[in-house]
Protein backbone atom coordinates (compact mmCIF):
# COMPACT_ATOMS: atom_id res chain seq x y z
CA UNK A 1 0.00 0.00 0.00
CA UNK A 2 1.61 3.20 -0.75
CA UNK A 3 1.18 6.19 1.53
CA UNK A 4 -1.64 7.80 2.07
CA UNK A 5 -0.14 11.45 1.23
CA UNK A 6 2.29 10.02 -1.17
CA UNK A 7 3.33 12.79 -3.57
CA UNK A 8 2.26 15.49 -1.45
CA UNK A 9 4.58 18.37 -0.41
CA UNK A 10 4.44 20.52 2.07
CA UNK A 11 6.36 23.84 2.68
CA UNK A 12 6.26 24.35 6.62
CA UNK A 13 7.12 27.57 7.87
CA UNK A 14 6.21 26.51 11.75
CA UNK A 15 8.51 26.14 15.23
CA UNK A 16 7.73 25.35 18.15
CA UNK A 17 5.01 22.78 18.16
CA UNK A 18 1.72 23.25 17.41
CA UNK A 19 2.99 23.68 13.81
CA UNK A 20 5.84 21.06 14.13
CA UNK A 21 3.07 18.91 15.41
CA UNK A 22 0.21 19.23 12.64
CA UNK A 23 3.57 18.77 10.01
CA UNK A 24 4.45 15.43 11.76
CA UNK A 25 1.52 14.06 11.57
CA UNK A 26 1.59 14.60 7.78
CA UNK A 27 5.05 13.36 7.04
CA UNK A 28 4.45 10.22 8.87
CA UNK A 29 2.05 9.34 6.27
CA UNK A 30 3.94 9.93 3.74
CA UNK A 31 4.21 13.68 2.92
CA UNK A 32 7.10 15.64 1.91
CA UNK A 33 7.62 17.97 4.59
CA UNK A 34 10.38 20.73 3.63
CA UNK A 35 11.21 22.80 6.99
CA UNK A 36 12.52 26.11 6.32
CA UNK A 37 14.53 27.54 9.23
CA UNK A 38 16.41 30.29 9.70
CA UNK A 39 20.28 29.79 9.42
CA UNK A 40 21.28 31.19 12.62
CA UNK A 41 19.93 28.41 14.79
CA UNK A 42 16.55 27.51 13.07
CA UNK A 43 13.71 26.58 15.09
CA UNK A 44 13.37 27.36 18.46
CA UNK A 45 12.48 24.08 19.67
CA UNK A 46 15.97 22.59 18.77
CA UNK A 47 16.93 24.26 22.08
CA UNK A 48 14.85 22.99 24.27
CA UNK A 49 15.58 21.00 26.41
CA UNK A 50 15.68 17.72 27.36
CA UNK A 51 19.18 17.52 25.16
CA UNK A 52 21.43 14.01 24.69
CA UNK A 53 24.96 14.88 22.80
CA UNK A 54 23.79 18.26 22.91
CA UNK A 55 20.85 17.46 20.55
CA UNK A 56 16.88 18.50 21.25
CA UNK A 57 15.37 15.28 21.86
CA UNK A 58 11.89 17.55 22.24
CA UNK A 59 12.87 18.68 18.75
CA UNK A 60 13.39 15.18 17.59
CA UNK A 61 10.14 13.70 18.49
CA UNK A 62 8.18 16.77 16.53
CA UNK A 63 10.41 16.82 13.71
CA UNK A 64 10.84 13.24 12.21
CA UNK A 65 10.48 12.38 8.74
CA UNK A 66 11.16 16.11 7.55
CA UNK A 67 13.59 17.65 5.65
CA UNK A 68 15.16 20.97 6.19
CA UNK A 69 16.37 24.01 4.56
CA UNK A 70 18.05 27.09 5.55
CA UNK A 71 16.32 30.26 4.55
CA UNK A 72 16.70 33.70 6.04
CA UNK A 73 12.84 35.16 5.00
CA UNK A 74 14.43 39.06 5.71
CA UNK A 75 16.82 38.38 2.70
CA UNK A 76 15.00 38.78 -0.54
CA UNK A 77 17.05 36.43 -2.88
CA UNK A 78 15.83 33.78 0.12
CA UNK A 79 12.80 35.04 -0.48
CA UNK A 80 12.68 34.32 -4.32
CA UNK A 81 13.77 30.85 -3.65
CA UNK A 82 11.20 30.34 -1.33
CA UNK A 83 8.18 31.69 -4.01
CA UNK A 84 9.93 28.73 -6.35
CA UNK A 85 9.65 26.13 -3.89
CA UNK A 86 5.76 27.22 -3.03
CA UNK A 87 5.30 26.95 -7.02
CA UNK A 88 5.84 22.93 -6.89
CA UNK A 89 3.86 22.48 -3.80
CA UNK A 90 0.53 21.57 -2.03
CA UNK A 91 0.58 23.29 1.03
CA UNK A 92 2.62 25.55 3.55
CA UNK A 93 2.02 25.78 6.73
CA UNK A 94 3.09 28.98 9.29
CA UNK A 95 2.49 30.12 12.85
CA UNK A 96 3.89 33.62 12.63
CA UNK A 97 1.97 36.51 14.47
CA UNK A 98 -0.99 37.52 12.29
CA UNK A 99 0.22 40.45 9.92
CA UNK A 100 4.40 39.17 9.45
CA UNK A 101 3.67 37.01 6.72
CA UNK A 102 2.27 40.44 5.01
CA UNK A 103 5.94 41.51 5.31
CA UNK A 104 7.76 39.02 4.86
CA UNK A 105 5.77 39.07 1.56
CA UNK A 106 5.16 35.34 2.28
CA UNK A 107 1.11 36.06 2.85
CA UNK A 108 -1.26 34.14 1.01
CA UNK A 109 -2.49 36.42 -1.48
CA UNK A 110 0.83 36.61 -2.77
CA UNK A 111 1.53 32.91 -2.74
CA UNK A 112 -1.70 32.45 -4.52
CA UNK A 113 -0.55 34.41 -6.90
CA UNK A 114 2.16 31.54 -7.41
CA UNK A 115 0.39 28.59 -7.15
CA UNK A 116 -3.62 29.26 -7.48
CA UNK A 117 -3.49 25.80 -6.12
CA UNK A 118 -1.97 25.85 -2.76
CA UNK A 119 -3.54 25.48 0.38
CA UNK A 120 -2.47 27.83 2.79
CA UNK A 121 -2.61 27.07 6.96
CA UNK A 122 -1.85 30.03 8.98
CA UNK A 123 -1.44 28.92 12.89
CA UNK A 124 -1.82 31.55 15.34
CA UNK A 125 -2.87 32.01 19.30
CA UNK A 126 -6.26 33.75 18.60
CA UNK A 127 -7.21 33.98 15.12
CA UNK A 128 -6.13 36.70 12.18
CA UNK A 129 -8.96 38.63 13.24
CA UNK A 130 -10.62 39.99 16.38
CA UNK A 131 -9.35 41.74 19.21
CA UNK A 132 -6.69 39.36 20.24
CA UNK A 133 -5.13 38.88 17.03
CA UNK A 134 -1.92 40.92 17.09
CA UNK A 135 -1.55 39.12 20.83
CA UNK A 136 1.64 36.50 20.93
CA UNK A 137 0.43 33.04 22.73
CA UNK A 138 2.01 29.99 23.73
CA UNK A 139 0.26 26.83 25.52
CA UNK A 140 -0.20 28.07 28.92
CA UNK A 141 -1.37 31.31 28.25
CA UNK A 142 -4.53 29.78 26.14
CA UNK A 143 -4.65 26.73 28.96
CA UNK A 144 -5.56 29.75 31.16
CA UNK A 145 -7.80 31.89 28.71
CA UNK A 146 -9.74 29.11 27.77
CA UNK A 147 -11.27 27.66 30.41
CA UNK A 148 -9.77 24.80 30.82
CA UNK A 149 -7.36 25.85 33.86
CA UNK A 150 -10.03 26.78 35.59
CA UNK A 151 -11.39 23.06 35.82
CA UNK A 152 -8.32 21.24 36.10
CA UNK A 153 -7.32 20.16 39.50
CA UNK A 154 -9.17 20.50 43.11
CA UNK A 155 -11.27 23.00 44.47
CA UNK A 156 -8.29 23.43 47.21
CA UNK A 157 -5.43 23.16 44.23
CA UNK A 158 -6.77 26.79 42.45
CA UNK A 159 -6.48 26.59 38.62
CA UNK A 160 -4.11 23.88 37.48
CA UNK A 161 -2.46 23.67 34.16
CA UNK A 162 -2.71 20.66 31.76
CA UNK A 163 0.20 17.89 32.59
CA UNK A 164 0.87 18.38 28.69
CA UNK A 165 0.69 21.44 26.53
CA UNK A 166 -2.52 20.40 25.35
CA UNK A 167 -3.22 23.56 23.55
CA UNK A 168 -0.54 22.95 20.73
CA UNK A 169 -1.14 19.52 20.43
CA UNK A 170 -5.27 19.77 19.65
CA UNK A 171 -4.27 22.66 17.72
CA UNK A 172 -1.48 20.50 15.26
CA UNK A 173 -4.31 17.64 15.31
CA UNK A 174 -6.90 20.08 14.01
CA UNK A 175 -4.95 21.34 11.64
CA UNK A 176 -3.83 17.94 10.09
CA UNK A 177 -7.50 17.15 9.68
CA UNK A 178 -8.00 20.37 7.98
CA UNK A 179 -5.29 19.99 5.76
CA UNK A 180 -6.62 16.42 4.80
CA UNK A 181 -9.73 18.09 4.71
CA UNK A 182 -8.32 20.76 2.34
CA UNK A 183 -7.02 18.11 -0.25
CA UNK A 184 -9.75 16.44 -0.95
CA UNK A 185 -11.97 20.01 -1.12
CA UNK A 186 -9.30 20.70 -4.19
CA UNK A 187 -10.41 17.70 -5.98
CA UNK A 188 -13.58 18.35 -5.71
CA UNK A 189 -13.41 22.18 -6.53
CA UNK A 190 -10.04 22.61 -8.15
CA UNK A 191 -8.89 25.23 -6.25
CA UNK A 192 -6.41 26.08 -3.40
CA UNK A 193 -7.89 27.06 -0.06
CA UNK A 194 -6.63 29.57 3.03
CA UNK A 195 -7.14 28.20 6.74
CA UNK A 196 -7.37 29.80 9.34
CA UNK A 197 -6.46 28.27 13.28
CA UNK A 198 -6.52 29.50 16.62
CA UNK A 199 -5.27 27.90 19.22
CA UNK A 200 -7.70 29.18 21.32
CA UNK A 201 -10.13 28.30 19.44
CA UNK A 202 -9.06 24.80 19.03
CA UNK A 203 -8.89 24.25 22.56
CA UNK A 204 -12.23 26.11 23.38
CA UNK A 205 -14.22 23.81 20.85
CA UNK A 206 -12.87 20.86 22.41
CA UNK A 207 -14.20 21.17 26.10
CA UNK A 208 -17.53 19.34 25.09
CA UNK A 209 -17.80 18.50 29.25
CA UNK A 210 -16.95 21.98 30.26
CA UNK A 211 -19.15 23.77 27.31
CA UNK A 212 -22.37 21.54 28.13
CA UNK A 213 -22.50 22.09 31.57
CA UNK A 214 -22.28 26.16 30.09
CA UNK A 215 -24.80 26.00 27.56
CA UNK A 216 -27.11 23.83 30.50
CA UNK A 217 -26.55 26.14 33.52
CA UNK A 218 -25.80 29.42 31.98
CA UNK A 219 -22.22 28.83 34.65
CA UNK A 220 -18.66 27.45 34.67
CA UNK A 221 -18.39 24.60 35.93
CA UNK A 222 -16.12 23.62 39.24
CA UNK A 223 -12.89 21.94 39.65
CA UNK A 224 -13.50 18.31 40.82
CA UNK A 225 -9.84 16.79 40.68
CA UNK A 226 -10.48 13.19 39.17
CA UNK A 227 -14.10 12.91 39.64
CA UNK A 228 -16.40 12.92 36.58
CA UNK A 229 -18.33 16.45 37.07
CA UNK A 230 -21.77 14.83 35.49
CA UNK A 231 -21.18 10.60 36.53
CA UNK A 232 -20.87 8.86 39.37
CA UNK A 233 -19.19 6.71 40.42
CA UNK A 234 -15.94 8.13 38.25
CA UNK A 235 -13.38 8.68 39.81
CA UNK A 236 -9.86 7.76 41.15
CA UNK A 237 -10.53 4.92 44.47
CA UNK A 238 -7.47 4.31 46.59
CA UNK A 239 -6.35 0.45 47.30
CA UNK A 240 -4.04 -1.07 49.43
CA UNK A 241 -1.26 -0.58 47.41
CA UNK A 242 -1.75 2.67 45.05
CA UNK A 243 -4.76 3.99 43.04
CA UNK A 244 -7.04 2.92 40.27
CA UNK A 245 -9.49 4.60 38.24
CA UNK A 246 -12.72 3.09 38.29
CA UNK A 247 -16.18 4.36 35.64
CA UNK A 248 -19.28 2.04 37.30
CA UNK A 249 -21.04 4.61 34.90
CA UNK A 250 -24.34 2.81 33.65
CA UNK A 251 -27.02 0.47 35.84
CA UNK A 252 -25.65 -2.41 34.88
CA UNK A 253 -22.03 -1.39 35.75
CA UNK A 254 -22.96 -0.31 38.92
CA UNK A 255 -24.92 -3.35 40.05
CA UNK A 256 -22.12 -5.77 39.19
CA UNK A 257 -19.91 -2.91 41.37
CA UNK A 258 -22.37 -3.53 44.00
CA UNK A 259 -22.21 -7.46 44.27
CA UNK A 260 -18.30 -7.27 43.97
CA UNK A 261 -18.74 -5.37 47.34
CA UNK A 262 -20.47 -8.03 48.83
CA UNK A 263 -23.62 -5.37 49.09
CA UNK A 264 -26.21 -6.02 45.87
CA UNK A 265 -28.79 -4.47 47.56
CA UNK A 266 -26.79 -0.75 47.38
CA UNK A 267 -28.33 -1.05 43.75
CA UNK A 268 -31.16 -0.15 45.00
CA UNK A 269 -30.58 2.04 47.60
CA UNK A 270 -32.31 5.27 47.22
CA UNK A 271 -29.43 7.36 47.28
CA UNK A 272 -27.78 5.74 44.47
CA UNK A 273 -30.92 4.19 42.31
CA UNK A 274 -29.85 6.75 39.16
CA UNK A 275 -26.77 8.48 37.99
CA UNK A 276 -28.65 12.04 39.06
CA UNK A 277 -29.04 10.36 42.68
CA UNK A 278 -25.44 9.28 42.52
CA UNK A 279 -23.91 12.47 41.69
CA UNK A 280 -25.95 14.47 44.22
CA UNK A 281 -24.70 11.37 47.13
CA UNK A 282 -20.84 11.34 45.44
CA UNK A 283 -19.34 11.66 48.21
CA UNK A 284 -20.87 8.57 50.34
CA UNK A 285 -20.88 6.58 47.26
CA UNK A 286 -16.65 7.17 47.33
CA UNK A 287 -16.46 6.86 50.79
CA UNK A 288 -18.62 3.37 50.14
CA UNK A 289 -16.44 1.92 47.44
CA UNK A 290 -13.64 3.40 49.30
CA UNK A 291 -14.08 1.32 52.26
CA UNK A 292 -14.23 -2.51 49.69
CA UNK A 293 -11.08 -1.05 47.60
CA UNK A 294 -8.62 0.00 50.63
CA UNK A 295 -8.65 -3.92 51.53
CA UNK A 296 -7.77 -4.93 47.78
CA UNK A 297 -4.69 -4.29 45.70
CA UNK A 298 -5.14 -2.37 42.40
CA UNK A 299 -3.93 -5.80 40.38
CA UNK A 300 -7.02 -7.61 42.42
CA UNK A 301 -8.96 -4.34 42.23
CA UNK A 302 -8.44 -4.61 38.25
CA UNK A 303 -8.95 -8.00 38.06
CA UNK A 304 -12.19 -8.69 39.52
CA UNK A 305 -13.74 -5.16 37.85
CA UNK A 306 -12.42 -6.60 34.36
CA UNK A 307 -13.91 -9.64 34.83
CA UNK A 308 -17.39 -8.31 35.01
CA UNK A 309 -17.26 -5.61 32.51
CA UNK A 310 -16.24 -2.78 34.61
CA UNK A 311 -14.22 0.16 33.13
CA UNK A 312 -11.06 0.21 35.16
CA UNK A 313 -7.28 1.18 35.45
CA UNK A 314 -4.18 1.91 37.27
CA UNK A 315 -2.52 5.18 37.31
CA UNK A 316 0.74 4.80 36.07
CA UNK A 317 2.85 7.42 35.27
CA UNK A 318 4.66 7.84 31.43
CA UNK A 319 7.76 5.39 32.57
CA UNK A 320 4.77 2.45 33.30
CA UNK A 321 2.77 3.56 30.14
CA UNK A 322 5.62 2.79 28.27
CA UNK A 323 6.93 -0.20 29.81
CA UNK A 324 3.53 -1.01 29.69
CA UNK A 325 2.45 -4.45 27.68
CA UNK A 326 -0.22 -2.91 25.74
CA UNK A 327 2.33 -0.01 24.63
CA UNK A 328 4.93 -2.63 23.64
CA UNK A 329 2.67 -4.76 21.70
CA UNK A 330 1.23 -1.59 19.89
CA UNK A 331 4.46 -0.56 19.23
CA UNK A 332 4.07 3.17 20.42
CA UNK A 333 7.59 3.61 20.38
CA UNK A 334 10.04 2.76 17.83
CA UNK A 335 13.94 2.22 18.17
CA UNK A 336 15.37 4.08 14.91
CA UNK A 337 18.78 4.60 13.80
CA UNK A 338 20.26 7.83 14.10
CA UNK A 339 23.44 9.67 12.95
CA UNK A 340 24.23 10.94 16.32
CA UNK A 341 22.52 8.42 19.23
CA UNK A 342 23.35 5.31 17.11
CA UNK A 343 19.66 4.40 18.22
CA UNK A 344 16.69 6.45 19.00
CA UNK A 345 13.15 5.75 20.46
CA UNK A 346 10.48 7.87 18.20
CA UNK A 347 6.60 7.76 19.04
CA UNK A 348 5.24 5.38 16.35
CA UNK A 349 1.89 7.35 14.25
CA UNK A 350 -0.79 5.88 16.46
CA UNK A 351 -3.45 5.17 13.69
CA UNK A 352 -3.12 2.41 11.53
CA UNK A 353 -3.55 3.02 7.63
CA UNK A 354 -4.49 -1.01 6.64
CA UNK A 355 -1.22 -2.87 5.92
CA UNK A 356 0.66 0.47 5.35
CA UNK A 357 3.26 0.99 8.28
CA UNK A 358 5.04 4.44 8.36
CA UNK A 359 8.90 4.53 8.13
CA UNK A 360 10.59 6.79 10.54
CA UNK A 361 13.58 9.15 9.50
CA UNK A 362 15.64 10.71 12.15
CA UNK A 363 14.77 14.66 12.66
CA UNK A 364 17.35 16.75 10.00
CA UNK A 365 20.36 18.94 10.58
CA UNK A 366 19.61 22.69 10.40
CA UNK A 367 20.08 22.50 6.37
CA UNK A 368 20.80 19.55 5.75
CA UNK A 369 18.78 19.83 2.54
CA UNK A 370 20.02 22.75 1.47
CA UNK A 371 21.87 20.99 -1.74
CA UNK A 372 18.56 19.62 -3.12
CA UNK A 373 17.56 20.20 -6.40
CA UNK A 374 13.77 21.15 -5.93
CA UNK A 375 11.29 21.75 -8.98
CA UNK A 376 14.85 22.77 -11.32
CA UNK A 377 16.18 24.67 -8.45
CA UNK A 378 19.41 24.04 -7.22
CA UNK A 379 19.29 25.25 -3.19
CA UNK A 380 22.72 26.20 -3.68
CA UNK A 381 25.68 26.77 -0.62
CA UNK A 382 25.39 30.83 -1.47
CA UNK A 383 22.08 31.58 -1.53
CA UNK A 384 21.20 29.14 1.16
CA UNK A 385 23.64 28.85 4.06
CA UNK A 386 24.29 26.30 6.24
Amino acid sequence: MKAPLDNVRVIDLTRVLSGPFCTAMLADIGAEVIKIEHPDGGDDARHFGPFKNDQSLYFALINRNKKSISLDLKDGSAIEKLKELVRGADILVENFRPGVTKRLGVDYETMREINPQLIYLSISGFGQDGPLAGKPAFDTVVQAMSGIMATTGTEGSGPTRVGESIADIITGIYGAWALSTALYSRTVNNEGLYLDLAMFDALFASQITNLSQLIATNSAPSRVGNRHPTSAPFDSFTASDGQVIIAAVTKIMFDQLCILMGQPDLSNDTRFLTEASRMQFEPELKSIIEKWTSTHSCADIIRMCGEVGIPVGPIWDIKAAADSENARNRNLLSDISHPVFETMQYVTQPVRFGNYRPSIKPEPELGANNSEIRDGIVLDQTDLKT
